[in-house]
């Protein structure tokens, strides 16, 4: 985009659009950004609740700012809290107020950010972080308009319209019981879910342009636009910091550069490095964990992948069923070979007419032998004589005391 094809934003836009921009920075008309333009244009005049949700840096509270602007409550206060910056033992003194003497260091009587925005408006940011707690007394004070102050039994009542905004998902907070149901149905009368950057980057352009030229103007410096290459290169990063980091590298980029010009070559120096770099070829398929075809699509992959890894399971577990089932084998050649060594010294023991007489073929005779001879083997440990005969221990003791062994 040269600068003798660029002129000023303000004269490329619909009037609508143009008015949001200049006075409160909302640019883009993509059709994501449309349809949350129009939900912010027919909730504005309202006193209805309403929850803006969307990643970090998509700009939820230029949002905010604009819903107050635009509603019947500007001429009174609009009061931004970010519910994560505050300690979770302070948030509910800074919301509601305190009294003189609630807790160490309330030294003195103090309104809340609640009071505060009385008849106008109050911007709760990052409130999926707010405590259980705290939620109930908001819910109240949403019904009812009522509250009371940290310390002190008296009822105050104030009239404010609450926005609030996240990054999470409270569906989600709610099932873990993180957030009260109740409460997130009061906040979402209204909900606007502003896109992250990567999904309207055909915005990318006006974008750039709007913060180029609003640092130029700073600095006192004629911008001469961005050509089409380096628009091309923007549109391709990921933006997980969304318009916030774009914002941040044009900022950067025509204040240090000077840049009246802004070029592929020039961007390329301040990408930052936890970015992908401007092009990224697919790994190929002799470095990667599964081989992949780059034309199959992710299902195809995924389904390949969840295979492999069942096949790769399955031979593990016929690996370790071989291994122990050779580890069975030798425990059981080492008992037999136990139990033919005692037997074998048995026979050496008995004379030729022990071995034939009738009172010594007999079951009784034999295992008694056996008992006597694993004694000895294990110098009269039991446990182990009876985990040689093959018998449990207390099956041991009772032979013993039948067959009178000592």
């Amino acid at each position: 985009m040269d600068r003798t094809n660029s002129m000023l934003i303000s004269d490329n836009i619909d009037p609508i659009y143009q008015n949001l921009q200049l006075k409160y920075g909302i640019v883009g008309s993509s059709p994501p950004m449309r349809e949350v333009i129009r939900l912010l244009l027919q909730s504005a005049p309202t006193d209805l609740s309403v929850l803006i949700t969307g990643e970090t840096g998509t700009g939820k509270e230029i949002f905010a700012n604009a819903l107050h602007g635009l509603s019947n409550r500007k001429k009174f206060p609009f009061v931004s809290v970010n519910c994560a910056a505050i300690p979770e033992t302070l948030l509910e003194s800074e919301l509601f107020g305190n009294e003189k003497g609630a807790f160490t260091g309330a030294v003195e009587q103090r309104k809340g950010f609640f009071e505060t925005a009385h008849r106008g408006t109050i911007f709760l940011d990052e409130i999926g972080e707010m405590p259980v707690a705290t939620q109930v007394k908001l819910l109240r004070i949403l019904e009812t308009g009522e509250f009371s102050r940290l310390g002190s039994s008296a009822v105050h009542k104030v009239d404010i319209r609450l926005i609030a905004a996240t990054n999470r998902t409270l569906e989600k907070e709610v099932t873990s019981g993180n957030f009260r149901q109740d409460l997130y149905f009061r906040l979402k009368s209204v909900q606007l879910h502003l896109p992250p950057l990567r999904n309207h980057t055909e915005d990318v352009p006006v974008l750039v342009e709007y913060f180029a030229w609003r640092v130029c103007s700073k600095i006192s410096m004629q911008f001469q636009g961005i050509s089409d290459d380096a628009l091309n290169l923007l549109r391709s990063l990921p933006w997980h910091g969304n318009i916030r980091e774009l914002r941040n590298l044009i900022e950067t980029i025509v204040t240090l550069e000077k840049a009246s010009f802004i070029t592929p070559e020039i961007i390329r120096r301040y990408i930052p490095p936890a970015l992908p770099p401007y092009q990224s070829e697919p790994l190929p398929t002799e470095f990667s964990l599964v081989p992949f075809d780059k034309h199959k699509d992710n299902q195809t992959m995924e389904f390949g992948l969840l295979f492999r890894t069942l096949l790769s399971i399955q031979d593990d577990i016929n690996s370790l069923k071989t291994e122990i089932a050779q580890v069975q084998n030798s425990v059981n050649t080492i008992r037999y070979s136990f139990y033919d060594t005692v037997r074998s010294k048995e026979e050496t023991q008995y004379t030729p007419e022990e071995s034939i007489s009738d009172d010594n073929l007999n079951l009784a005779y034999m295992e008694k032998k056996m008992i006597q001879s694993a004694l000895q083997r294990t110098h009269g440990n039991r446990r182990l004589a009876a985990h040689a005969l093959g018998i449990s221990e207390r099956t041991l003791y009772r032979k013993i005391e039948d067959y009178d062994i000592k």
